[in-house]
């Protein structure tokens, strides 16, 4: 089921490093989004998440960034995520 590995990481008024795990869980917990769409993500690590063929990376990151800008996770600033696969 989890056929990629891939990293995440947060940017943050240009500064990158790798996405915290509790904002990773947080988000891939269709508790919180309300969204199936990311249903298929298993976060391990620190920057690190595992995922199916069926989740669109590019709109993983889109979605999560915009999440965590309006969760106000960077202290008023916008979140920018950058995926990457292992």
């Amino acid at each position: 089921m989890y056929a990629r590995k891939l990293k995440v990481d947060a940017v943050i008024d240009g500064e990158r490093k790798p996405c915290p795990l509790d904002w990773l869980d947080a988000f891939c917990m269709r508790n919180f989004t309300g969204s199936a769409e990311f249903d298929d993500t298993l976060p391990i690590a620190e920057g690190r998440i595992e995922a199916s063929l069926k989740v669109n990376a590019e709109r993983f990151a889109a979605a999560f960034g915009e999440w965590l800008t309006k969760r106000g996770k960077a202290n008023g600033k916008s979140v920018t995520i950058e995926i990457q696969p292992l």
